[in-house]
């Protein structure tokens, strides 16, 4: 059961051991990871695919990494998800090419007692920040000097919102004895001081609108957002999110021809 298909990005050699099942062990072929950096080997820059590495190392699965040059993809990829775009999952013969489907697939298979459930417990954890991607792509994305400012504001009321559910203690932090209120919420991320599927999910894209709007706009997340910035230290000191991140120019140069020069007419 263990021939590995080799295809565009990440060769997963996973044995999964189902306790509960007549079948001792489930293999999963390929899951795939969608490009090699700028010099044909490091990892490129996609949010999506760093969602599912973080899910995969918060499980304790160990996995293999092959980065493969766009240029130079194999058919592979052409026969198992044609016309789709990685990342995409094949588990016996079924192709999953649905980011949310996936990490779904990951959450149910890699389950517990042997695998650590990784769900948020608040639901909403998972909605927090929802927005700010689509309000950075349009900020990112506009040519007119006279929207920028208007495009921008709605950028930071995203991250404020995100900012104030980051700053706002979860009801586990209120401490039911204490006459004291608690005003600020120290928890390390979305859901607590674990990283759960919600942190998986918003950290990546997160990290991008913070590399590309320094680079392209000058913009920088405000320092009054305590909650956020806080939030983003304690990411930035844990393996699971550094080491699946792209590097900073691979970020930078794969919005080179995304991020507009803003021009007056």
């Amino acid at each position: 059961m263990s021939e590995c298909l080799e295809c565009l990005g990440l060769n997963l050699d996973l044995k999964v051991h189902i306790l509960d099942s007549k079948t001792s062990e489930i293999y999963f072929s390929s899951l795939s990871i969608p490009q090699a950096g700028i010099d044909g080997e490091s990892i490129g820059n996609c949010p999506f695919s760093q969602r599912l590495f973080m899910i995969l190392w918060l499980k304790g699965v160990v996995f293999n990494v092959t980065t493969v040059d766009l240029k130079r993809k194999p058919a592979d990829l052409h026969n198992l998800a044609p016309g789709t775009h990685p990342p995409f999952l094949t588990f016996n013969g079924e192709v999953k090419t649905d980011v949310n489907k996936i990490e779904e697939f990951l959450e149910e298979t890699l389950a517990p007692p042997k695998y650590p459930k990784l769900a948020a417990k608040h639901r909403e954890s998972n909605t927090a920040g929802i927005d700010i991607f689509s309000k950075f792509s349009a900020y990112i994305k506009n040519t007119k000097q006279q929207d920028n400012a208007a495009l921008e504001r709605g950028l930071v009321k995203a991250l404020k919102k995100l900012d104030d559910y980051l700053r706002t203690p979860l009801p586990e932090e209120i401490d039911a004895d204490s006459t004291e209120e608690e005003k600020v919420s120290k928890r390390k991320f979305l859901d607590g001081d674990d990283l759960t599927l919600a942190d998986c999910n918003l950290l990546p894209k997160l990290h991008v609108v913070k590399i590309v709007a320094k680079k392209y706009r000058n913009f920088e997340f405000p320092t009054e957002m305590t909650g956020l910035w806080r939030y983003l230290k304690n990411a930035y000191a844990r393996d699971e999110f550094t080491n699946t991140c792209a590097a900073d120019k691979e970020i930078e140069q794969a919005y080179a021809d995304v991020a507009k020069r803003l021009s007056k007419s």
